[in-house]
């Protein structure tokens, strides 16, 4: 019983810690961000262009189309070589 309060009380060495789960859900978490992000730009604009800009489904439809094609390549993971 002693040796488990000793454990728990000793002191924290930097580095030791395996951080695996914790880089894995700020991982999920950055990707879920951004990816979130950009349809809820396209929402707004498709639904901005076609009801406040009145121009209609069709160039609501191309332009939200074309701001999701370019994010996307904008936002995809980067391979590294």
């Amino acid at each position: 019983m002693a040796d488990q309060h000793a454990e728990a009380t000793a002191p924290h060495v930097h580095g030791e810690m395996n951080i695996s789960e914790q880089a894995w859900t700020w991982s999920l978490f950055m990707g879920l961000t951004k990816w979130l992000s950009l349809a809820t730009a396209v929402v707004i604009l498709f639904l901005t262009v076609w009801f406040a800009v009145g121009a209609g489904f069709v160039p609501a439809f191309i332009s939200s189309a074309v701001m999701a094609v370019v994010g996307f390549f904008v936002l995809k993971n980067k391979v590294s070589a």
